[in-house]
């Protein structure tokens, strides 16, 4: 982990203009293979890494879930929270022209629009928790009641 000055990303200029505290950690990344992956890099318990996931109806809207790295999204669960009838995950080669973001550098806050969000409930019992900085080799750790807010999300339980 090393903390030299970087140039900020979209998130981060979000979080300072809202006043929310942040960590920063910086790590390699030539290949992004998954968040477990990030999370043993830096050597982050992954109860607290969360990764995002961009889904969407069969409409065309897109909808946003920050779930623990390791676990699975239930799409039904999932579905439900944001009141659809079905989702499905956005293939991966949408991601860039939906958020704003590259595989392995999405993150809930700042993206192109402000899509309808959910944060898996699990991030509540937590004091912090850690989500991708908004670009490959970086991770932000924050309070899940700052993520919400920064996000305008809500909590829901989404987990397989």
């Amino acid at each position: 982990m090393s903390k030299t000055k970087e140039t900020k990303t979209n998130a981060m200029r979000i979080l300072d203009r809202l006043k929310i505290p942040y960590e920063h950690y910086t790590y390699d990344c030539e290949e992004f293979l998954d968040g477990v992956h990030v999370a043993n890099l830096l050597g982050l318990p992954l109860e607290k890494v969360y990764k995002t996931l961009v889904t969407e109806s069969s409409k065309k809207e897109y909808f946003v879930f920050v779930i623990p790295v390791a676990a699975e999204l239930d799409l039904k669960k999932a579905a439900r929270a944001v009141g659809q009838k079905s989702i499905a995950m956005l293939p991966v080669k949408e991601i860039t022209a939906v958020t704003g973001y590259i595989r392995g550098g999405c993150t809930a806050v700042g993206m192109k629009k402000q899509y309808r969000t959910v944060i898996d409930s699990s991030a509540q019992k937590l004091e912090r928790m850690i989500v991708s900085g908004g670009k490959r080799g970086s991770q932000i750790e924050l309070k899940p009641e700052d993520l919400q807010k920064a996000s305008q999300a809500q909590f829901e339980d989404v987990l397989a």
